[in-house]
């Protein structure tokens, strides 16, 4: 082999190889959980726009009285301490330099990442129903919800006043979150995967 056919071949070897590494599941874009500084939600997710960082904040509704007695309507963090990021798991440096962003959730990608199914009825769901955040719960009657833009998710059935809510939980940042339901929305659901990545639990580290 000539030494021009050798150069040659080693090119084409090296493409090959980023062009492999490129369709390995760890090296695509996938959705990772951020740590903030407290209070610093808003302001990081304005940091990642301005970086063209792809992030997602999910903000509620919650009216709130002063001592006043005046009444007024927030917008605030569902998981208070935590955003979003939509990001190859390469590109946790460029993360990791916004202004305050403490850290990455996890240290191995296909353990960490949140399903895009999980994101998007999230989205969904913050529009169409109401959603509140909730104390995480490890434990209890889990149940699935049948129709609406959260269907599909497995969480654990509650009682509040004269309504239902179903308790969604992310292990990943070990944050739940409340979603208001009809009696007549949701079903019983399995008992939950040893190991499992589920579309609505996504395994801890």
């Amino acid at each position: 082999m000539s030494q021009g056919t050798a150069i040659g071949a080693a090119r084409i070897l090296r493409v090959a190889d980023f062009s492999a590494i490129k369709q390995l599941p760890d090296y695509l874009p996938r959705w990772y959980a951020v740590f903030t500084t407290p209070r610093h939600e808003k302001r990081v997710a304005s940091h990642f726009a301005q970086r063209e960082l792809e992030g997602y904040l999910p903000l509620y509704h919650a009216v709130h009285k002063w001592k006043n007695r005046c009444k007024v309507s927030l917008e605030l963090p569902l998981f208070p301490n935590y955003i979003f990021v939509h990001m190859d798991w390469r590109e946790r440096v460029r993360v990791l330099e916004v202004p305050g962003v403490s850290g990455v959730v996890g240290t191995r990608p296909e353990l960490s990442a949140i399903s895009d199914r999980y994101v998007e009825s999230l989205r969904e769901g913050l529009l169409l129903q109401k959603i509140e955040p909730h104390p995480y719960l490890v434990i209890g009657e889990r149940v699935r919800i049948k129709e609406g833009a959260m269907a599909g998710m497995e969480g654990v059935l509650v009682r509040k006043k004269a309504g239902f809510r179903v308790v969604l939980t992310l292990d990943t940042i070990m944050q739940s979150i409340a979603v208001e339901v009809d009696a007549d929305q949701v079903e019983p659901a399995g008992p939950k995967p040893i190991g499992g990545n589920g579309e609505a639990k996504p395994d801890r580290r």
